[in-house]
């Protein structure tokens, strides 16, 4: 079994964050790694990651990282394939992080989602690969409609919850 997405992490701190992400690729059954790798400790590594990602089957690239929070464009200064980045909560509550991977120059474009929104990442990265692969579409429809029954059986549980001036 290959990868076809990686995580990489600027730090293993950044676990609680990106298991979220690690544990939707696995109930999707998508092979994925993860790994640890720092723009600023490591950058060979990480050159020579995103210079081969492509040719080792990866088709997207998820990478989290918080304060300067560089990883992200670093890979995809180095790589054709899309590029999500996460801003990793650790100094000034995430914005600089956001900020840093947010603001990249033309033509090295990352996706970018929220502060520690490494499940919002695993969910775009599977939107990419469900263009061209049927069996994850089906499961991101799955997926997309079991959203819709949560809010729904939380509305019905609120319907049971009583106050004295509650209307509905």
């Amino acid at each position: 079994m290959k990868p076809i997405v990686s995580i990489i992490m600027g730090s293993t701190s950044d676990l609680p964050v990106m298991g979220k992400a690690a544990q939707l690729l696995d109930d999707f059954e998508i092979p994925f790694e993860i790994n640890a790798l720092s723009a600023h400790r490591t950058p060979s590594q990480v050159e020579e990651f995103a210079k081969g990602a492509s040719q080792r089957g990866l088709k997207v690239i998820i990478a989290a990282a918080g304060m300067a929070a560089a990883l992200p464009g670093v890979i995809a200064a180095n790589t054709t394939l899309p590029v999500i980045g996460v801003p990793i909560a650790s100094t000034l509550q995430g914005v600089d992080a956001l900020l840093s991977i947010v603001q990249m120059p033309p033509g090295i474009p990352v996706a970018t989602v929220g502060i520690n929104g490494g499940l919002n990442a695993a969910i775009l990265a599977v939107e990419m690969l469900a263009l061209s692969d049927e069996r994850i579409a089906g499961k991101l429809a799955e997926y997309k409609s079991s959203l819709s029954n949560k809010i729904v059986k939380a509305n019905a549980e609120l319907a049971e919850v009583k106050y004295k001036f509650k209307t509905n």
